[in-house]
């Protein structure tokens, strides 16, 4: 892990976050690659799956963006807050808008409950831009943090935005799998169900480089672009991954996994950070 650290250290922070986010795109890759050794999937482990990834998202969304976010805001008292709680309202708007006007559907929903404008798009269109539309964040939230590295804020530690790419990294792993899965179990073919699943992380290394660029360039955002990537993170979790886990009988499986991925990612940023 050391190699790693030394390694990124040694490279432009925004190609850090260039290959990170390839990281945590070729991990959703490896996950929807298991459809092609899978006959099926159970139900409580795809919630399980899914409480992990939610676990995932929201440790990260404290220890690696908010706690630092705050760390580095000027003033004491409630004015050291002002960034990251209108960071956080607007990373959580942001997604809200995005959630209304993209047509997208989740995984565990029926047809007639798909989400955003009216389309006459396909089931499996619909189900991967849901997935899409998670892993916007997850990009922002690497990129950003690697824009503090390169922005030179202390609190913006290579450490910390490793661990976070690699927290998120794992979580996508999963998450590939959730998405090919039922795409195979609907008829989709395996080339085509893996295909899918791979593509809904394709938008991080974009994401990652768009919020490491605006964070190099414009250094005092920092504090209000970490907390921007938490509270659309947060948004997600809440509105999205947390509803799709509580529709069968396995939701103590999925609150146990969410435990697992906070544990998880908590201890990696601790650790690494």
């Amino acid at each position: 892990m050391e190699q790693v650290l030394d390694y990124f250290e040694s490279i432009d922070p925004v190609l850090g976050a260039f290959y990170a986010s390839l990281f945590t795109w070729g991990l959703t890759a490896l996950g929807a690659s298991l459809v092609f050794f899978m006959r099926g999937m159970n139900r409580g482990l795809l919630d399980g799956m899914l409480g992990f990834t939610g676990g995932v998202m929201v440790a990260a969304s404290f220890w690696s963006l908010l706690a630092p976010g705050i760390e580095m805001s000027p003033g004491e008292g409630f004015v050291k807050v002002i960034p990251a709680a209108t960071g956080f309202a607007l990373g959580a708007l942001f997604i809200f808008g995005l959630d209304k006007i993209l047509p997208h559907l989740h995984i565990n929903f029926k047809e007639s409950e798909k989400e955003g404008v009216k389309s006459p798009w396909h089931r499996t269109t619909l189900l991967v831009l849901a997935i899409t539309l998670h892993n916007i964040p997850e990009g922002l939230a690497v990129g950003v943090l690697f824009g503090g590295v390169a922005a030179g804020i202390p609190e913006a530690t290579i450490g910390g935005a490793v661990a976070l790419a690699l927290g998120i990294g794992i979580q996508n792993c999963p998450e590939g799998l959730a998405v090919s899965m039922p795409l195979r179990r609907e008829g989709v073919s395996k080339f085509k169900s893996f295909w899918y699943g791979q593509l809904s992380a394709a938008v991080e290394p974009i994401a990652a480089v768009v919020g490491a660029l605006a964070v190099t360039f414009f250094t005092p955002i920092l504090p209000y672009a970490l907390a921007f990537a938490a509270g659309a993170m947060i948004f997600v979790v809440v509105e999205e991954v947390i509803p799709e886990t509580q529709r069968d009988k396995y939701t103590d499986i999925a609150v146990l996994g969410f435990i697992g991925g906070f544990i998880v990612m908590m201890t990696l940023d601790v650790g690494l950070g």
